[in-house]
């Protein structure tokens, strides 16, 4: 029987990449995104594939998608937390409130209802058990220059992994955090041309192929349940990282 995975945000960049890797992989994918369009050509192109449009931010639609997906494949071994947005670099007090909440809504709030679903689908099943693992950033643990709200989220983010690992240990659920830096996708293609640095200059960033990225998460999501990835940072090699600032 195929292993089972929802991925949010999965209708490009890194979760598209992921997307098609565990597919390929032989993987029954359940993919979330608020876009339908390149949802439902993936599910066109894969007979294991299940298009799940939906906003991670609605509950109740959110509930709805999980158990779409368990009613056709019946049971979710993992779950990929990765839809987010970011914000322009801005200073704090150029960010405008409503522009904040709709960031954490998303990245965080969205994250904690997938996260909840997730865990009491896996908590309840048969065999019990399950994988959740949540996109961090290289940001969950040193910002960039004007990226208040989007780096309060994956600190955010940390505290989820760290809380849903520990109290995961009873129901045989695993929880783990991949820390992304510089995959090459659309939405980061800006890094090649120039991005704001500490010192006030502006410059090309290194940067790598997203494939990395899902060959790193199919890694964590293989691992069996008494083994696991608890903080993966894959990131390109001379990107401002280590001892940015």
């Amino acid at each position: 029987m195929a292993k089972t995975i929802i991925i949010t945000g999965a209708g490009r960049g890194v979760g598209k990449s992921c997307a098609e890797r565990f597919l390929k992989e032989g993987w029954s994918v359940g993919l979330i995104g608020r876009n339908p369009d390149p949802l439902s050509e993936m599910e066109k192109e894969h007979e294991n594939a299940m298009a799940l449009p939906c906003d991670v931010a609605d509950a109740d639609a959110v509930d709805a998608a999980f158990n779409a997906f368990v009613g056709r494949f019946g049971r979710l071994d993992a779950l990929f937390n990765n839809a987010g947005i970011t914000l322009p670099g801005k200073p704090i007090d150029e960010v405008d409130v409503n522009d904040w909440r709709s960031l954490i809504d998303i990245n965080l709030t969205g994250s904690f209802i997938c996260a909840r679903k997730a865990f009491g689908l896996m908590r309840h099943q048969d065999p019990r058990g399950g994988r959740i693992i949540n996109n961090g950033s290289v940001s969950a643990y040193v910002p960039r220059v004007g990226s208040v709200a989007y780096t309060a989220s994956k600190h955010a983010i940390t505290g989820l992994t760290r809380t849903i690992s520990l109290d995961g240990r009873a129901f045989n659920i695993a929880c783990g955090q991949i820390d992304i830096g510089n995959a090459l996708t659309d939405m980061a293609y800006s890094m090649t041309q120039g991005m704001p640095q500490p010192d006030g200059s502006v410059r090309a960033e290194a940067v790598m192929d997203v494939e990395h990225v899902a060959s790193s998460v199919l890694h964590m999501a293989e691992l069996p349940l008494d083994a696991n990835v608890q903080f993966m940072t894959v990131m390109a090699t001379t990107m401002p990282y280590i001892g940015r600032g």
